[in-house]
């Protein structure tokens, strides 16, 4: 039983591809491990890119509609713009010990969490298993994303 009493499992679904769409799901799952929860992140659409072997090390903070940056759209859209806040983002989580999204999911796989990703999604993109990071457990359809989270939590980031 897990160590809340309550939630035993959970299933987290990542289908957005910046860093406020990915880091989320990766601390919720690293928490749910760390309680003793057992953990399974699916990812979908642009949330592939977390787990795409050419993409993972690439993630960026989207600029331009993103309420809370605090920052006028058209200077979010401006040349350079996204990779400055990008990387001050990731300065000020590696000071809090937050790790690079690489080493985040290696770190989360390691723990048994389960990483799966979508079919659909895999398709649409034109992507096999090889251009998927080795963390990732299978290329599963939706139907067997739900027989796989059944029973537990499922939560949408």
């Amino acid at each position: 039983m897990a160590a809340t009493g309550t939630i035993e499992k959970v299933s987290i679904i990542v289908s957005k591809g910046s860093l406020e769409g990915i880091y989320p799901a990766l601390i919720m799952a690293n928490g749910a491990r760390a309680e003793g929860i057992d953990a399974d992140l699916f990812f979908t659409f642009f949330g592939l890119d977390a787990v795409t072997k050419r993409r993972w090390e690439h993630i960026r903070l989207a600029t331009v509609g993103n309420p809370g940056l605090h920052l006028p759209t058209l200077l979010g859209g401006l040349p350079g713009v996204p990779d400055l806040i990008t990387r001050y983002m990731e300065r000020k989580m590696a000071k809090l010990d937050i790790p690079p999204i690489p080493e985040f999911i290696e770190m989360i796989s390691d723990t048994g969490a389960g990483l799966y990703a979508c079919k659909a999604s895999v398709d649409l993109f034109e992507l096999d298993k090889d251009d998927l990071v080795d963390q990732v457990q299978g290329i599963i359809t939706v139907g067997e994303f739900y027989e796989h989270a059944a029973g537990g939590q499922i939560v949408y980031t």
